[in-house]
């Protein structure tokens, strides 16, 4: 039982699906079989790449943190007048 990824031709929809023997998969956002199978590609794990994902998560969690702090501020200063 493969897991495949999928794009909805009727509403653009991707996601990826377990698909069965002899089961069709329907998209979850509209429902349609129209459905075309997309190219999936490896996974390929080193040092390398574990690197540069740890280094996009902390990219991504130092921007993640200031946008809280932004929002943070903005909330006090509506609550302070």
């Amino acid at each position: 039982m493969p897991i495949y990824e999928y794009a909805c031709r009727w509403c653009g929809h991707q996601f990826e699906t377990l698909v069965r023997a002899r089961e069709v998969p329907k998209c979850p956002s509209c429902g349609t079989e129209d459905l075309e199978r997309l190219l999936s590609l490896p996974v390929v794990k080193s040092e390398t790449t574990r690197a540069q994902a740890l280094a996009a998560a902390r990219r991504r969690d130092k921007a993640l943190g200031h946008e809280r702090t932004q929002e943070q501020l903005k909330y006090e200063r509506s609550h302070n007048d």
